[in-house]
């Protein structure tokens, strides 16, 4: 690695040193299910000097996938968007308003047409040619088809963008429908959760970044990588579910000694999402639904989240458990990562989010070698 490109970034990682910088492109490599033998790749990608234009449109949601992105210190809010990325639109940070904020959208796709990354969030509504939902005169509908018709890479964050989410949900009085659905014909890349978690976003955009190509996708879209297996299959509690030991009611004796949520409502089973091995909020454990006693609700799944009552029981998708039961230690939580990776992945979380559209002439194409049209596998 490039001496100069690593002193470049060096002020934002807090002191980090080129050593432990380079265990965290492995790290990352690894997660991406790539051989450790990429990780200068991903260095050098990373250490790129390019402020990559990003137009960051808002749809039918709650701007908790926005609020996701806002909480790293690694870097602060003002360093992602002024020094790492340019952030040309996102109507939560706009400081402008009204025809400023209008004409700032205009101007960035005009001048950077075919090299901004378009980041979708939230649901289109469809009904009524789109009146129900409305920024500046124009329906969200009319918006997305004219920033997607000019983006290098379009990717849409969270449930709501990915299939439709909590809007999209019986009886869909707005005729709401995720991104993919709206955009047919177009690459979109789904990163659904609700919110979803930051890091399956981060590590898609370095894998584009890196090898300029998207990584391979399941059949909804979803990288393979961070959704390619179940919940249950990694779950913590997985060891109780196969010794049959279950949670029956909240605050029971099962369910104060870590035993498996199945019986309560977890849709571990028939979600697939990587949440507990990454965890949330780089703080560890008890961060995500089944790490604080309640069970996984399947956001990241179209037609299980806000779709599936939330306590009914899952349908077992993997019902095989291991050849060997795993040891049972009823006080085992999730750790996550530590907090030197956390704040490796803030700091170079601003770079990886604009990445894309370096690589705009290469948008459409994906790793096909691990990519097929099963879900999951």
């Amino acid at each position: 690695m490039k001496t100069k490109n690593f002193d470049r970034i060096k002020a934002r990682l807090n002191g980090v040193s080129r050593r432990d910088f380079m265990k965290y492109c492995t790290v990352m490599a690894s997660s991406m299910g790539l051989s450790s033998g990429v990780a200068p790749q991903i260095a050098e990608a990373l250490t790129q000097k390019k402020r990559p234009p990003v137009i960051w449109l808002h749809g039918q949601e709650c701007t908790g996938c926005t609020e996701t992105l806002l909480r790293p210190s690694h870097p602060t809010l003002e360093n992602l968007i002024l020094d790492i990325i340019s952030l040309d639109y996102h109507e939560t940070l706009l400081v402008g308003a009204g025809h400023q904020a209008e004409e700032a959208l205009q101007s960035s796709m005009k001048a950077n047409a075919g090299k901004f990354v378009l980041v979708i969030e939230g649901a289109i509504p469809l009904k009524d040619d789109g009146i129900y939902c409305m920024i500046g005169g124009k329906t969200f509908m009319s918006m997305v088809e004219e920033a997607a018709d000019k983006a290098a890479a379009i990717i849409a964050i969270g449930s709501c963008a990915a299939w439709g989410g909590i809007p999209s949900a019986s009886p869909n009085p707005t005729g709401a429908v995720g991104a993919p659905q709206f955009l047919k014909g177009k690459t979109v890349v789904t990163i659904p959760g609700c919110p979803p978690n930051p890091y399956n976003f981060l590590s898609t955009v370095v894998h584009f970044l890196t090898f300029g190509k998207l990584p391979a996708l399941d059949a909804k879209g979803r990288p393979k990588f961070a959704y390619g297996r179940l919940i249950h299959e990694n779950c913590e509690r997985r060891p109780h579910f196969d010794a049959g030991r279950f949670a029956l009611q909240f605050g029971d004796e099962g369910h104060r000694q870590g035993y498996c949520l199945y019986k309560l409502g977890c849709k571990g089973p028939e979600t697939h999402a990587n949440c507990p091995d990454i965890l949330f909020n780089d703080v560890g454990g008890n961060t995500w639904p089944v790490g604080t006693g309640h069970p996984c609700f399947g956001c990241t799944e179209e037609g299980i989240g806000f779709n599936k009552p939330l306590h009914a029981l899952a349908e077992i998708k993997n019902p095989t458990p291991s050849a060997a039961l795993s040891p049972i230690d009823t006080g085992k939580k999730g750790k996550g990562m530590s907090g030197g990776s956390a704040a490796l992945v803030g700091g170079l979380a601003g770079a990886a989010v604009g990445a894309g559209a370096v690589m705009a002439g290469k948008v459409g194409k994906t790793d096909d070698s691990c990519c097929s049209s099963s879900e999951g596998e």
